[in-house]
Formats: C-alpha cells, sequence, structure tokens
C-alpha cells in the first residue's frame, strides 16, 4: 500500500491545499520499503486528491485540509489522517503502529472561530471564508 504525507523539511506540512510536496511511503507487510518526495507541480486543493490517486495513494495524513479536498479525497478512495503534526517519517511509523495522534475532525489550518457550516478551503457549498458577509478575522 502507498501511504502519503503532506511534507515541508521533514515535517508534516500544516495546509493540504497549498503544499508543495508530498512523500509518498510503499509499504509491504506493515513496514516502509521504500519512499520518495514528489513535487506537487502547482496542483491545490481539489487536484491534489486526482494527484494522489494517480500515484496508486490509498491514505493521507495532514495537517489542516478543507471541506472541499475532503470531499475528493474521500471520492479517490484515499483514507484521510488528518491534524497531524511533527516528523513525517516517525507519523508514517505511527500510522503502522496504530499510535498514530491524529484528529479527525481537523477541517481548517487557520483555527479561526467560524461557528456551524462555515468551512475554510471548502468549495462546495455553505459560506467561504471573506464572502457572504463572514469574514476570516
Amino acid at each position: 500500500m502507498k501511504i502519503a504525507v503532506t511534507y515541508d523539511n521533514g515535517q508534516v506540512f500544516q495546509h493540504f491545499g497549498h503544499t508543495e510536496q508530498f512523500k509518498i511511503y510503499e509499504v509491504q507487510d506493515g513496514k516502509v520499503v521504500s519512499a520518495q518526495v514528489v513535487d506537487t507541480n502547482g496542483s491545490g486543493h481539489g487536484a491534489l486528491a486526482g494527484f494522489l490517486a494517480a500515484h496508486g495513494v490509498e491514505a493521507l495524513i495532514c495537517g489542516g485540509i478543507g471541506g472541499g479536498a475532503r470531499n475528493a479525497l474521500a471520492q479517490a478512495g484515499i483514507q484521510l489522517f488528518p491534524g497531524a503534526s511533527g516528523d513525517a517519517d516517525a507519523q508514517v511509523e505511527a500510522l503502522l503502529g496504530g499510535s498514530l495522534n491524529y484528529n479527525p475532525d481537523t477541517v481548517c489550518a487557520h483555527h479561526h472561530d467560524h461557528g456551524e457550516g462555515h468551512d475554510c478551503g471548502s468549495h462546495g457549498e455553505g459560506h467561504h471564508c471573506g464572502g457572504h458577509g463572514h469574514s476570516c478575522g
């Protein structure tokens, strides 16, 4: 199986839609057998799900992620582990060992209080930051 991590200088990058690199780990028998860092070449948000799917990725570890990207990953059949941070290699080892510290409810890397139904980075329904009279501050 293949696991991808939003990657920046060895760490889990905290904003999925703006990540410039993924580190993709090839896993066999519960162990990492190889890993490579791949550039997204400017793909962002929803396009990244297709990028990962094209690389055969089955799971993604990331920091913050918007609702639109979550939906795109779900449609691509990629399992999501958001809200992770720290050393990328260590997070993959933790996932394989069943001890990954992540938050399945992480939707936004900005941590502003929006209230119900407001979603940072979503391109779907609902309200956008800065639109419809809702500010991101």
